[in-house]
């Protein structure tokens, strides 16, 4: 038998415990409360039309329709108005915008029917006749509905820019350091420069979305997530209290007290709200989910679309698509320190090379670039996160001939070109869980493709492959990589090959590569968020030392065209093969234009 002073410690070590979680559960839901709302009034009110909300959403879904006692046609009616507000509220949380607001008008009229919010109620919620009461959540919900009306998802992107509101901050901690941030203090300086009088339907609609985001949306960044910008993030910063190891023994250690501290006091993981904008990572710090449990839950939601898979302590990320064609990657303990969700938009908008590419000498970089296109060159994308590779690529397929068949690889849908030109034969194939990207890459082979596009050449197998099929599966590939440098592309290319088994010796896996890769379109974009090309450089392969260096090597890196100064400048010429290679893929007007173009700007060197 189990001695009784053992039996009575581990009693007391299990009150201990369940006295400790019952403790911090209390201090976070709190705290969850303080930062949500102002003050208990506020939290009250919101929480009882969120309750009334829900049972009503509930009832409208699910009851039996037989017991109404309808006429044949209303209940035909009924039914088919269940099925759509069944789907809408399945369908909201994946980023379609359409269910969206199907699912809040739902709510607006569940309100006006059943719950009818006076003038004072709708203060308790959001204190609008009391402005000093607003929160800094208050003010930028209020100023985004404001400039939504005027710009529509453009809005977030026009109140940035015309506060500059995506300008550096210096840290004076840090000296010469720099960060990007929109705090509370510039919030509140916006909202008293285009604050006005609001109408009592427009407060309605703004009430309508709190109770909205928080049953079924994003929480805080559910609007923002709709916005016109780059991507947003959360959970990517602050400390994540509640995974601090040796929590419960400091507790018995020190007494609560010795919980005091950075951690305790500073701020937390679900205190985090960033966007990107334009290459500028940028922190919302005036922004907060309120607590971990918010945090969880919208990364528990946003991924999703199309039913991809549990995220769980097993399998720990998700990498999906929304409705909207956004990517989301959202990860969880244990595999990262905290919850955290990842979403990054396309501009598919904006996705023309005109748009893309602008400054002085950007008419030579389209027209190359167009030629590289249709000469049929096999073209590398290269460039860091948040460079502008993906958006690049969609605008490259243009220039692609209408009449060839594409095949696309992809980790997760990104590109939606059948989106950009519906009237193309393009089919686009992902990695799953059970289909690796090299088998998609083999499949393609037997799909009629003339052109293959990689979204990302990310694993071994899959350079080795993307290799190969240059040479002999299609007539020629589009890929995006993340090398920094023309050497580095070669020679991660290179070891791919020798990983993967298909060479053993480095000159020859490299002469193999050397002979695949044609052109190299590097962008950067740096720390203010410029975004260009940085160069476009060919690939000749040559025998012996090279010309103008001295040093053996088995390829020349010509630099065709190269960013300086703030325009573009051409260098070198494209190699002679590479004109007589690129002419045979052209229709003769194309070649026409073509051999115009180099004389234009490259005659003097080519003799002209």
């Amino acid at each position: 038998m189990i001695d009784a002073g053992w039996m009575i410690l581990v009693i007391v070590l299990l009150c201990a415990i369940s006295f400790w979680y019952f403790r911090r559960g209390a201090e976070r839901q709190a705290f969850q409360l303080e930062e949500y709302t102002a003050g208990s009034k506020e939290l009250d009110e919101t929480l009882k039309v969120l309750s009334f909300v829900k049972q009503s959403l509930h009832e409208l879904s699910r009851n039996q329709l037989e017991d109404y006692g309808l006429s044949e046609e209303a209940y035909k009616r009924k039914r088919n108005q269940r099925a759509e507000l069944r789907q809408a509220l399945k369908g909201c949380v994946s980023g379609d915008l359409r269910d969206k607001l199907y699912v809040k008008n739902y709510i607006s009229r569940v309100l006006e029917s059943g719950y009818p919010l006076s003038a004072s109620q709708m203060n308790r919620i959001i204190p609008f006749d009391e402005r000093e009461k607003l929160t800094a959540q208050d003010q930028f919900d209020i100023l985004l509905y404001l400039y939504k009306q005027r710009h529509g998802n453009k809005a977030l992107s026009t109140m940035i820019e015309e506060y500059r509101l995506d300008s550096p901050k210096t840290d004076e901690s840090s000296e010469g350091d720099f960060r990007y941030e929109i705090d509370a203090e510039a919030i509140n300086h916006i909202f008293y420069m285009e604050y006005r009088e609001l109408e009592e339907r427009e407060k309605l609609e703004l009430i309508v979305q709190r109770v909205y985001q928080i049953y079924k949306g994003f929480s805080v960044v559910d609007e923002i997530r709709d916005q016109g910008i780059d991507g947003v993030s959360g959970g990517v910063s602050g400390s994540d209290y509640t995974n601090r190891e040796g929590v419960l023994q400091q507790v018995f250690e020190q007494g609560w007290e010795g919980l005091a501290g950075p951690e305790a006091s500073g701020e937390r993981n679900f205190d985090s709200v960033w966007i990107f904008y334009r290459g500028k990572s940028i922190r919302l710090s005036f922004l907060s989910f309120g607590s971990e449990g918010e945090l969880k839950r919208v990364c528990q939601n946003i991924y999703k679309y199309n039913l991809p898979g549990q995220l769980s302590e097993a399998s720990a990320y998700k990498v999906n698509e929304m409705k909207d064609g956004s990517r989301v990657v959202v990860v969880r303990p244990p595999f990262a320190e905290s919850w955290a969700f990842f979403v990054r938009k396309f501009d598919i908008g904006s996705a023309s090379l005109e748009q893309l590419i602008k400054g002085e000498g950007a008419e030579t970089v389209i027209f190359l670039l167009q030629f590289l296109m249709k000469g049929a060159r096999i073209t590398a994308v290269t460039g860091s996160q948040g460079a502008g590779k993906t958006t690049l690529l969609m605008a490259l397929i243009k220039s692609i001939y209408g009449s060839y068949t594409l095949r696309i690889q992809e980790m997760s849908f990104e590109l939606h070109l059948r989106r950009l030109y519906p009237n193309r034969n393009i089919l686009t194939f992902r990695e799953t869980d059970h289909i690796s990207g090299q088998q998609g890459l083999d499949l393609q082979k037997k799909t009629d493709g003339a052109v293959n596009i990689l979204g990302e050449v990310a694993t071994d197998e899959v350079a080795a492959w993307m290799i190969q099929m240059s040479q002999v599966a299609s007539l020629f590939t589009v890929f995006t990589h993340h090398a920094k440098t023309f050497a580095d592309l070669i020679h991660a290319l290179r070891n791919s090959l020798l990983k993967s088994g298909l060479f053993r010796d480095e000159l020859t896996a490299e002469k193999q590569v050397i002979r695949a890769i044609h052109f190299d379109v590097h962008l950067r974009h740096d720390m203010d968020g410029s975004r260009y090309i940085e160069r476009i450089t060919e690939c000749v392969p040559v025998q012996g030392p090279i010309d103008h260096s001295g040093q053996a090597g088995q390829y020349e890196a010509r630099d065709i065209v190269v960013y300086s100064n703030g325009k573009y400048e051409v260098r070198d010429t494209l190699s002679e093969q590479t004109r007589r290679d690129m002419r045979k893929e052209m229709v003769p007007a194309d070649a026409i234009r073509f051999d115009r173009f180099l004389a234009d700007n490259w005659g003097e060197q080519l003799g002209a």
